[in-house]
């Protein structure tokens, strides 16, 4: 198996982690015979996940298409954002624990870039 690191952060994603993959290949439409690229695995921790799905779009059609999925992925469930939060907590040490958020106060863009 080999090993996973975060696109956005080079940070090292382990077997069974929490993660965000986007897999991405190209084939040809309405070419015989049809051409298939290879598979690739593009992969986002949870930080970078809920930090790319808060801020504003990138440029360029493929990076926002990708945002868009990863959009639809970090706003479909809250359990990412959760475990981007526990991260940080564990990592950090310096976020208050669920119980004391009410101190936290939002950014002034509007979204935690990491």
């Amino acid at each position: 198996m080999e090993n996973l690191y975060c696109l956005r952060c080079n940070r090292e994603i382990e077997a069974g982690h929490k993660s965000v993959a986007i897999y991405m290949f190209a084939q040809t439409v309405g070419i015989r015979p049809r051409q298939k690229s290879a598979s690739r695995r593009i992969c986002f921790c949870p930080e970078c996940s809920v930090s790319l799905a808060m801020g504003p779009p990138p440029e360029g059609a493929l990076n926002i298409a990708a945002w868009q999925m990863i959009r639809d992925i970090v706003g479909a469930d809250p359990a990412l954002t959760e475990a981007a939060w526990e991260n940080l907590r564990g990592v950090v040490g310096l976020l208050p624990s669920a119980e004391n958020d009410a101190g936290l106060r939002p950014c002034a863009g509007g979204y935690f870039e990491f």
